[in-house]
């Protein structure tokens, strides 16, 4: 058997189960670093590899992120707070964000419709000056310090913005004859090949801060058009062209140009620097209308089941705002009240981000198993545990554990970033008890996956448990 050198203190029921969480975990790439905590609902440890020593989380970091959230904001029936909206300043009108992550402009749209809103200054003028998108709500921080410069042009690293319209994001098209067409949006560069037979093989490349989208590769002739969906860098402009196209199709006719808003980063948007007093936000300004989105849990929902990056990324900005700016800083020092609350140690964590594409955090599988057993306690915790992926069943986790012993039974937030693995939640073992687990691996070689071995040793502890 490979070995990998691995310091297990392994609690489990018999040796021969022991045997199989290690032969699991040694079943991981040469040079993986795989930490493994699992505990039953006392907290006693029935299997620890390298619990506390600190990884790269991945995704796992929305766990932390979202039950923040569910602790510190508002979960009445409806979403208010983050709503857009918009009002008229003179001949201008300003659509403004307050960091709602379910803005839609889609032709289907039925709740949380930009349409609305342009309906809204249809019903009081028909002629507009300038668009203004106005995402002043949160500091200019679109990307966080430490993602990787080329997740950027696609949609896990679009810009995040206090106003934020069809999560960032918008599409091309690339048909059967090679031809790419969009919305208008960006400006494009199509070097698309048509060959005979084949699968379609195609890319796209964006320089930061540039509207020219260049799209090359492949496409069999006549093959069916395939659709690419590609990040924006300037969410508040994105927001505003759009507004302009659904003021004209409510009758107003604008005259002007598209303009943004954006807040820069200040001193006073680092809590450190401020001093811990609350910051005092000025009334916000009269709105002609305002969208209220659905109930937060709802958003927490889609956040971790699909592990949508730009939602956690809003949620860390709109937990920041409760007593600071609403800047990334704030928004760590409110996760960081939060874990307080909690009793983890601070020395298991540091976070750069609110969605996990920040090279920079770092969590252990202690850390991970402390927040998991304290929000079990919460009010929402319930409802927080229910938004997590099911084994086999639904989200990121809808191919995995199916047809084993997990499946249906294992509910837990994935994670996956260049050579990190994680996967942290509950499992409920062969006994019927429910335990909490944090599994994570780093180092892997040549960014190979070590999601198979972590779910051998978990399968391993809950069959001998």
């Amino acid at each position: 058997m490979r070995q990998i050198l691995l310091p297990f203190l392994l609690l489990v029921a018999t040796p021969v189960a022991a045997e199989t969480v290690e032969q699991a975990l040694a079943t991981a790439p040469p040079g993986t670093r795989i930490g493994l905590l699992v505990v039953d609902e006392q907290g006693r440890e029935l299997a620890s590899v390298r619990a506390d020593e600190r990884f790269v989380p991945a995704s796992n970091t929305k766990l932390f992120t979202t039950a923040a959230a569910l602790a510190m904001l508002d979960t009445a029936a409806s979403d208010a707070a983050g709503g857009a909206a918009v009002r008229l300043e003179g001949r201008d009108v300003v659509l403004a964000g307050n960091g709602d992550a379910r803005l839609s402009s889609a032709a289907d749209c039925a709740t949380d419709c930009l349409a609305e809103l342009a309906r809204a200054v249809a019903a009081r003028t028909r002629t507009v000056g300038d668009v203004i998108g106005d995402d002043t709500a949160f500091p200019d921080e679109r990307w966080p310090a430490g993602m990787s410069w080329n997740n950027i042009p696609g949609r896990y690293g679009t810009a995040i913005s206090a106003l934020t319209l069809d999560d960032n994001v918008t599409t091309l098209t690339v048909d059967g004859a090679g031809r790419v067409s969009g919305d208008g949006y960006y400006r494009i560069d199509g070097r698309v090949t048509v060959t005979v037979g084949g699968a379609p093989s195609l890319g796209y490349a964006r320089l930061p801060g540039s509207d020219l989208m260049t799209v090359s590769g492949t496409i069999p002739a006549g093959h069916a058009p395939v659709t690419l969906t590609v990040g924006i860098d300037d969410p508040a402009h994105r927001a505003a062209w759009r507004f302009v196209r659904l003021l004209r199709d409510a009758g107003v006719r604008v005259t002007g140009a598209v303009r943004t808003r954006h807040r820069p980063v200040t001193p006073a948007d680092d809590p450190a620097a401020r001093g811990r007093a609350p910051v005092a936000h000025p009334p916000a300004p009269a709105a002609l209308a305002r969208l209220v989105p659905g109930p937060l849990i709802e958003d927490v929902r889609i956040t971790n089941k699909v592990s949508q990056n730009l939602h956690a990324d809003l949620l860390l900005r709109r937990v920041g705002r409760v007593s600071g700016t609403g800047s990334v800083a704030d928004g760590q020092a409110a996760v960081t009240a939060v874990l307080e609350r909690a009793g983890v140690p601070r020395a298991g964590y540091d976070f750069s981000d609110g969605s996990g594409m920040s090279t920079y955090n770092r969590i252990s599988p202690r850390t991970a198993v402390a927040l998991l057993r304290w929000a079990a306690t919460q009010p929402w915790g319930a409802a927080w545990r229910a938004t997590l992926p099911v084994g086999g069943i639904d989200g990121t986790l809808a191919r995995r554990f199916a047809g084993t012993p997990l499946d249906g039974k294992l509910f837990a937030k994935t994670g996956t970033l260049n050579a990190a693995n994680a996967l942290s939640g509950y499992l409920i073992a062969a006994s019927g008890r429910t335990l909490t687990f944090s599994a994570l691996a780093n180092d892997m070689p040549q960014d190979a996956s070590a999601t198979v071995a972590m779910d051998r040793a978990l399968l391993a502890v809950a069959a001998a448990n």
